[in-house]
């Protein structure tokens, strides 16, 4: 009754916004695009979290302004406005960026790119973070309100355990791993950080912080020893924040366009909004027809299945089945001349992995492959980008965690408490063994070892032969080690630090194309909104998430780890705050 009444409520409102968002490609269509003016200030607010892909076009956003831009989106359109004769200057709004570290420094190549044009970066920041500052550090100025704070003092990593939660609950967490830092289990089975989790924490801590440092420094014109010690003394008012050296002046917004206008020398603010501006720069060539580079997206967990996306709060499940149709859809494709794989994903899964795995490699025989690592390409995600092709990273993406562990729930005090009982009636020695009403026995916890390990020893191997390495050597920085990419390229874990703008140009002499002379396409392609309202999974993910847990606890609820069972997982997420 209650899944009835969710699926009725579900309806109601996705009727609701299909009726808004029907009025706003309208009103879109009509407009005929925003006009471009000489002299124009392109405008690009940097707020939340920016997608690599639109895995659905109907979101609240979309039904407020239209569908949210990619990273891609980002990137391509920022490229041709330092190119574009009309744009004169770039403006950059922060207003609470919650990007991973990867993507703050595709948009900083972006912001780095445009600079070379000569024309001007100005930033400004509002109530600025940590990720803000990082990124907006890359314009030639910036400015922030006069009673604003700089909310920039350094980097911290929280780690919240529940084993003693479970305890008093009566629920007993049993897990099972290969690899000594595979430490995705111990915030249920500890109430504490390990010797091998607390390094590898604290190792992530010192090459993040050392690449925000010589960043800062050398965007603001300081050694890194004087940004240190500047940073020991943050957060900032707005006055300290300038004396600092931090920040260029104090304006208010008003004050900030006027400024604008005086550095444009343009008698008024000639102002255009990243969407209009990309909305302006669609032609019909945009729309279909010659040579493809496609861009293949694996963002999210990843799960058997087909994928999910929430359409209110945006969290992705990549699923093997849909992800499988989409990588035959590409091979078959003889338009599409090259492909990058851009992996978003911490893994999940470990069945669904190696199918994801296998069709890449059948991908890459037919046709050149480059694989681009996001914020996140651990344990299955790196595991499906071992084809034998270049591999590229961020400095700040998460990534490796070669290792493989198993988890399950023994509910027993749990279900005593609340006075239910069970019986176990069996055929076959380890019929029980994942049975959440015991602990395992002796043979049974030997028997996932020796299940688990095999995973591990063919996890390794595989990498092993993508890599070109021993598989002593790569077991050697595997046992479930998180590696920054910076860290991972010294490792021999990925060949290259680049971002889009390598990749593509990987791809392109791959494919054998000129400059262009091709299309970058992404796939799969965004879900349109009768996609959403027939599609009976559309809102799976949401109900779990949905359920109100605290905040620790659903961050680290993966609907892989919610399932259970064998996993190539990363054992946590990391947060700048």
């Amino acid at each position: 009754m209650v899944k009835f009444l969710l699926g009725v409520l579900s309806g109601i409102l996705l009727t609701f916004f299909f009726a808004l968002s029907v009025m706003f490609v309208v009103a879109m269509l009509g407009s005929g695009g925003p006009s471009v003016e000489q002299g124009s200030v392109l405008t690009v607010r940097l707020r939340g979290d920016i997608p690599e892909h639109v895995g659905t076009q109907f979101t609240l956003d979309w039904v407020r302004s239209g569908p949210p831009p990619t990273l891609l989106d980002l990137r391509n359109t920022i490229k041709k406005a330092a190119a574009d004769d009309r744009i004169a200057a770039l403006a950059l709004d922060f207003s609470g960026l919650s990007t991973g570290w990867a993507k703050a420094e595709e948009i900083r190549y972006g912001i780095e790119n445009f600079k070379k044009s000569g024309k001007p970066v100005i930033a400004y920041l509002n109530r600025a973070q940590t990720m803000d500052y990082y990124v907006a550090s890359a314009a030639n100025e910036i400015f922030m309100a006069p009673e604003d704070l700089l909310d920039v003092k350094g980097l911290r990593a929280e780690v919240t355990f529940f084993a003693d939660t479970l305890k008093k609950i009566g629920v007993e967490a049993e897990m099972e791993r290969v690899g000594k830092y595979k430490s995705a289990a111990e915030a249920f089975s500890r109430s504490s950080m390990s010797d091998e989790y607390r390094e590898v924490v604290n190792s992530i801590l010192d090459d993040v912080y050392a690449r925000f440092i010589a960043t800062v420094a050398a965007s603001r014109s300081k050694t890194g020893d004087e940004v240190r010690q500047l940073i020991d003394k943050g957060p900032f008012l707005a006055a300290d924040a300038v004396e600092a050296g931090l920040v260029d002046g104090l304006k208010y917004g008003d004050e900030f366009e006027d400024y604008l206008t005086e550095k444009i020398e343009q008698d008024e603010l000639r102002e255009i909004s990243f969407r209009g501006y990309h909305h302006s720069l669609m032609s019909p060539a945009d729309l279909g027809g010659g040579p493809e580079i496609a861009v293949v997206y694996a963002v999210g967990t990843i799960m058997a299945g087909r994928s999910e996306q929430d359409p209110f709060s945006g969290s992705r499940v990549v699923g093997a089945e849909s992800f499988n149709e989409t990588l035959r859809s590409v091979r078959e494709n003889d338009d599409i001349k090259a492909v990058i794989l851009r992996v978003d994903s911490p893994g999940g899964d470990a069945f669904a992995s190696d199918l994801m795995w296998r069709e890449v490699n059948l991908l890459r025989a037919q046709k050149p492959l480059i694989v681009s690592m996001s914020d996140v390409a651990a344990s299955g995600g790196y595991y499906i980008a071992m084809a034998q092709a270049p591999v590229l990273a961020y400095p700040g993406t998460t990534t490796g965690s070669i290792g493989v562990f198993f988890g399950k729930m023994n509910l027993r005090g749990l279900y005593d408490k609340l006075g239910i009982k069970k019986e176990i009636v069996t055929r076959g020695r380890f019929a029980a063994i994942d049975t959440d009403y015991r602990s395992m026995t002796a043979a049974e916890r030997e028997k996932m070892q020796e299940e688990i390990g095999a995973f591990y020893d063919a996890f390794v191997r595989k990498v092993a032969e993508s890599r070109g390495r021993e598989w002593a050597d790569i077991d050697e920085v595997a046992q479930g080690r998180v590696w920054m990419g910076s860290q991972a390229h010294e490792q021999g874990l990925v060949d290259e630090l680049g971002g889009f703008d390598r990749a593509i140009e990987m791809a392109q002499h791959a494919a054998g194309l000129d400059d262009g002379a091709f299309r970058l396409v992404p796939y799969p392609a965004p879900k349109e909104l009768f996609d959403v309202l027939f599609d009976s999974d559309a809102f799976a993910w949401t109900q779990v998430m949905d359920f109100p847990l605290p905040s620790a606890l659903r961050s680290i609820l993966s609907p892989s780890l919610l399932q259970g069972g064998i996993l190539r997982l990363a054992p946590y997420s990391i947060t700048v705050q």
